[in-house]
């Protein structure tokens, strides 16, 4: 049987797929059945600065609702505050105590301080490294790219001088370019990039004329974007690359180490066929190589990135070219259309 070890963030994995942030880890007992069905690693759900500000605000309104009603009253109830990222921190302290496999922390804030103090917070439950998720809704007209990844990168620095465990950063595809963004928090210190963060997108009820909310899973195939950064990024760059969405097969986890990738992260795969489906995919990754002779990863991790195809084309616009000057060929394979 093949050898599916492999180094992300400078962690030692039994195999390449962790389980990536989702309602999946925050209960232990489902957390312990994704290891025993063979996860490398977890990433416990993100916490979200936004989240525990709305759900002061709303503690506060609802504790003032029946303030001052009477002349002879002031309060009705004692002076409490929101317990903050406490309770979320507790969740991660014991599900690192539940499992026995690398447990990752994810971040996602809003202010800049915020980012460093949960950060430095979350470090303290004994997480083997943590995930910051960097991204930006456009929403004005003024604001600036450079202003955005500078302020990125200023906080990558502060979090990174404030912890002792690896540090990864997963960003979004939608960045002017996001290979010179890469390169420049790889010299800024990060351990590992994470290709790429899957953005909440809303909906629209033509029917109600309102918004609404779909589950935001990935599909088959959405991999091909996250495929292509990290055939470019292989030999590159210090940081290790995890490759995340659209990966639901042992196959599409091959792909990614063809294309140099460290590990991968799964969540929408074990959401349509359950957790375990990880024995499936690894059972796969193991007839693959044993199939083509492979006894590591590292026999053909990177194997066909940008850095050691022979083809100088595979990486540029060569195939959509190639699709355009070969239309009766297209015709042919899809006569349907």
């Amino acid at each position: 049987m093949a050898d599916l070890k492999t180094m992300y963030m400078g962690l030692e994995l039994k195999n390449p797929i962790i389980v990536g942030a989702c309602n999946l880890t925050l209960d232990l007992d489902t957390a312990a059945k994704l290891e025993k069905q063979g996860a490398a690693a977890i990433v416990f759900k993100s916490l979200f600065e936004e989240q525990i500000n709305l759900e002061s605000m709303q503690m506060e309104e609802e504790l003032a609702e029946y303030t001052e009603r009477h002349a002879e009253m002031i309060s009705l109830f004692p002076n409490v505050k929101h317990a903050g990222p406490e309770e979320h921190l507790d969740k991660l302290s014991k599900l690192k105590e539940a499992v026995k496999i690398p447990v990752i922390g994810s971040l996602n804030c809003i202010n800049h301080d915020t980012w460093v103090e949960y950060a430095t917070e979350m470090e303290k439950t004994g997480v083997d490294a943590l995930e910051l998720n960097f991204y930006a809704t456009p929403r004005d007209f003024k604001t600036t790219s450079q202003e955005i990844e500078k302020e990125q990168i200023r906080i990558l620095e502060e979090v990174k001088n404030k912890v002792k465990i690896p540090v990864s950063v997963k960003i979004s595809p939608f960045y002017s370019n996001p290979l010179e963004l890469i390169y420049k928090m790889d010299k800024a210190g990060v351990d590992g990039f994470v290709l790429f963060n899957r953005l909440f997108q809303p909906d629209i009820d033509i029917e109600k004329q309102d918004h609404h909310y779909p589950f935001n899973l990935s599909q088959a195939g959405d991999y091909r974007l996250p495929l292509r950064y990290t055939g470019l990024l292989h030999g590159e760059i210090k940081g290790s690359v995890c490759s995340n969405t659209g990966i639901f097969k042992g196959e599409d986890v091959v792909r990614m180490i063809l294309a140099g990738a460290d590990s991968v992260q799964v969540v929408s795969t074990l959401y349509k066929n359950k957790a375990e489906y990880i024995q499936t995919m690894l059972k796969d990754i193991n007839n693959w190589m044993d199939d083509k002779g492979y006894k590591t990863l590292d026999e053909f991790r990177g194997k066909l990135s940008k850095a050691n195809v022979k083809d100088p084309f595979a990486y540029r616009r060569a195939q959509y070219v190639d699709l355009l000057m070969k239309p009766v060929e297209v015709m042919k394979k899809y006569p349907q259309v």
